[in-house]
């Protein structure tokens, strides 16, 4: 183990959230040292992680692991093939298939289950670094750091806070007013537990991996899962108000059902297998993103990564790509020896970072637009093929 930089010896450094990129930055920052702790507002470790596989990519997410000295564990917990794609019309039929002989797949981007990659980060971590049940509502100036308030009475004192809690971030604020921007989709996320069961021929179809399905400006994305289960993303373009004026109660399997085949009304009734588990429950996310141009001044004392710094919708597999790239420039940057002042090194971070985040959010933000229009399947057919 390294000694951690002069510039924070004796000194306490809080990560609020305890997601992929709050976890790797942990990681990081214990191999050099730090005095380091993350504050999770889950109750325990065993709370069910929800959400499609992730993909990770070499210069980014793969990177961090493995600086993080992670590659055996990733590589004894991902799943082979599960980056297999299948592009579908939204009468079922495939156009693309990379299940297919002679279609020269390559496994170039090696898909984990998010419960797999949080459980390997977790058990990479000192006992106790995680601290579990601490809902961040507040914080003030104190000394030369901060005091953090949680919902549950307790509090806490750090001398660096670095947020990593997210699209809604808590911590963001204290550091920008720039607000984000409807991107003019908005998603329902829903997951099918034991789909071999309650969506057979979805289950059957989507093989082991991924469903792109377009029509009507519409798009659904399915993710098979290594536990059985079968995540999903419906993509419509509304108004960004959508999700609490259209009258759904999101939390009633039965009317969200009638919802689905109200605005996937010419769609295939196979697709409605996704509504055959009376236990899922539906989320309604609108999707944002950040200005191409934001910056800020930085501060002494207080940073933040990953969604809580540039969220952006999920069309281009770059969020916890770009979480976990976040957190191994910020770790070099604040335990490196090339700044004078810790401010210094976050500025040089949050440059470096808003820049990289500017390009990935110009590349997304087509994708979406891309994604849910009239010819989607027609350019994702181009895609798929290379030309």
């Amino acid at each position: 183990m390294k000694v951690f930089g002069i510039l924070f010896q004796n000194k306490k450094i809080a990560i609020v959230g305890g997601g992929p990129g709050g976890l790797t930055l942990a990681r990081l920052l214990q191999l050099q040292g730090a005095d380091v702790q993350v504050f999770e507002r889950d109750i325990n470790k065993r709370v069910r992680v929800q959400g499609a596989t992730l993909d990770l990519h070499e210069a980014s997410g793969l990177e961090a692991l493995r600086r993080a000295g992670l590659m055996d564990a990733f590589y004894a917990h991902y799943r082979p093939d599960a980056g297999k794609v299948r592009v579908l019309d939204k009468q079922a039929k495939i156009h693309s298939d990379d299940h297919a002989a002679g279609t020269g797949y390559t496994e170039s981007r090696p898909e984990i289950d998010r419960a797999p990659l949080r459980d390997l980060l977790l058990q990479s971590l000192e006992p106790g670094t995680v601290v579990w049940d601490r809902h961040f509502i507040s914080m003030e100036k104190e000394k030369d750091g901060w005091q953090l308030y949680f919902k549950n009475g307790t509090t806490v004192y750090a001398d660096l806070v670095i947020g990593a809690d997210g699209a809604r971030s808590k911590i963001r604020p204290y550091i920008t007013a720039i607000q984000p921007i409807y991107s003019g989709v908005t998603i329902v996320e829903g997951q099918v537990y034991q789909a071999e069961q309650h969506a057979p021929n979805l289950w059957a179809l989507v093989k082991g991996g991924k469903i792109f399905a377009f029509g009507s400006e519409q798009s659904l994305i399915l993710s098979a899962k290594g536990e059985g289960s079968l995540s999903f993303y419906t993509g419509c373009k509304v108004p960004e108000t959508w999700a609490q004026e259209c009258g759904v109660d999101f939390s009633n399997s039965a009317q969200v059902f009638k919802w689905f085949k109200t605005a996937y009304g010419s769609w295939n009734e196979v697709w409605q297998e996704l509504f055959g588990n009376g236990e899922a429950g539906f989320i309604p996310r609108p999707q944002y993103h950040f200005p191409l141009d934001q910056h800020w001044s930085a501060l002494p004392n207080l940073t933040m990564l990953g969604d809580a710094a540039h969220r952006m919708p999920p069309y281009a597999g770059e969020g916890v790509n770009m979480a976990m790239q976040d957190a191994f420039e910020l770790s070099d940057c604040i335990t490196g020896s090339g700044f004078v002042s810790l401010q210094e090194a976050i500025a040089h971070y949050e440059k470096g970072m808003l820049e990289r985040a500017s390009e990935v959010t110009r590349f997304t933000l087509a994708n979406t637009e891309m994604l849910h229009a009239k010819d989607a399947l027609e350019r994702m057919e181009a895609m798929m093929s290379g030309q």
